[in-house]
């Protein structure tokens, strides 16, 4: 199965020029195909007065990906001092910006306030009296506890770190309200990768529940609620896409009930990053070596440093060899060249016999790729390469490098000492 059909023709024709241009390994993403996703987003929820994409930036953390957002109309959803300024250097600023952070340091809400400040959207009820400076619009991010379940990335409610007890979060807008808020949004996220547009919808029913109630109890109206993201995609062959357009209209009817029984309608936020990016991205790597021990093995030159949602989540990635259609099949084990045995991309699945040189694309990458990366027996991140719509290929990412490594390793020298006199 190729990957998805545009950005193969687009892609596949040009792959060998660009590799003996760019070198693997390396992500490659494809900008028609973020505009069209980004595009479905918009054109399936237009009914929904000011609706709004934030943009998921730990997806995919990159500033020629975040103008392409911006580009969209979309804002962008943080969660660290970094993607507060890589928002804000391509142009972000104000309400443009959602902070939503775990465990927040003080040096985060002052990051925070900063350059025309953000949404601030809290992650729990302790965390109001941190704020150094309280905005006049504020956020919960909601928790249900054990009336939902999760999954195996997010955790379920009821032991996830995310999020205000439902028993907490009137008292958490009663005490915004006594620090000056007059202007109030509510956010909950409680599944990831989800495929289901059903339970997406109920997430619609259960935020506007806990916003009917809160809005009663202390005689306050919601300018939004924001569903977050979690939106999934069919990674693997055969699986049914997310139907997008079933849930914008299962919520367009929830929201208009919304209205009859509170006589107003709070604008729809989402925060999807793995709908939007996800397809449009592959990791590009080079076969180096055919191993044969109790299985059959074909090693790479990338490894999970450059993409760890195989080993960490046991996820799959579908795999495809470039020129490889006609070929005959083989069960094999695609790895890479860490010290882990689970550093493999792909476990006993049928491909076509591949020779060193080969190229083998890792589909679907286009978020929580890279970004996951990580430096484990030294391993380098790859480069990031962006094919833009008007079929140039443009670096937008350099690999890291040596130098880049021992960075950390050059210091000024600093010691405490505890030698007695």
């Amino acid at each position: 199965m190729p990957i998805r059909k545009g950005f193969a023709e687009r892609l596949y024709p040009i792959l060998s020029d660009v590799v003996n241009e760019f070198k693997t390994p390396f992500h490659i993403y494809d900008e028609a195909g973020i505009v069209s996703n980004g595009g479905r987003l918009k054109r399936a929820f237009h009914f929904f007065p000011g609706f709004k994409e934030y943009f998921a930036v730990k997806a995919c953390p990159n500033p020629a990906i975040l103008k392409i957002m911006l580009n969209l109309g979309f804002g962008f959803d943080c969660s660290s001092i970094p993607e507060l300024m890589m928002c804000r250097s391509v142009g972000a600023k104000g309400e443009q910006i959602m902070f939503t952070s775990n465990n927040t340091s003080v040096e985060e809400f002052e990051a925070a306030a900063v350059d025309g400040g953000c949404i601030l959207n809290l992650d729990d009820i302790t965390l109001i009296e941190k704020v150094p400076v309280f905005p006049e619009l504020i956020c919960f991010r909601y928790n249900p506890g054990s009336e939902r379940t999760g999954n195996s990335i997010i955790g379920n409610p009821d032991e996830a770190k995310y999020g205000v007890r439902d028993d907490q979060i009137i008292e958490a807008y009663r005490l915004a309200i006594a620090k000056g808020a007059t202007r109030f949004g509510m956010h909950t996220m409680i599944c990831s990768n989800e495929l289901g547009f059903d339970y997406v919808a109920e997430t619609v029913k259960m935020i506007l529940k806990v916003v009917a109630r809160v809005s009663a109890e202390l005689d306050i109206t919601f300018e939004f609620v924001n569903i977050g993201g979690g939106i999934g995609i069919p990674y693997i062959p055969g699986q049914d896409p997310f139907n997008i357009t079933a849930l914008a209209g299962a919520s367009k009817e929830i929201f208009q009930l919304f209205e009859e029984e509170s006589s107003y309608m709070p604008k729809l936020f989402m925060e999807c990053g793995r709908f939007i990016t996800g397809p449009s991205g592959v990791l590009v790597t080079s076969v180096i070596n055919r191993m044969s021990k109790y299985r059959e093995y074909v090693g790479v030159d990338a490894c999970m440093s450059s993409l760890m949602r195989p080993a960490i989540y046991d996820a799959y990635h579908h795999v495809s060899v470039l020129g490889g259609e006609e070929r005959e099949t083989e069960i094999v084990d695609v790895v890479g060249s860490l010290c882990e045995n689970n550093d493999k991309f792909a476990v006993q699945r049928k491909l076509p016999k591949t020779k060193e040189g080969d190229i083998v694309i890792i589909q679907d990458t286009g978020a929580h790729g890279h970004a996951m990366g990580f430096n484990y027996n030294g391993r380098l991140r790859p480069k990031e390469l962006l094919l833009r719509a008007d079929g140039v290929v443009e670096l937008i990412r350099r690999a890291e490098t040596m130098e880049d490594y021992f960075r950390t390793f050059v210091f000024a020298k600093k010691e405490l000492s505890f030698k007695e006199e």
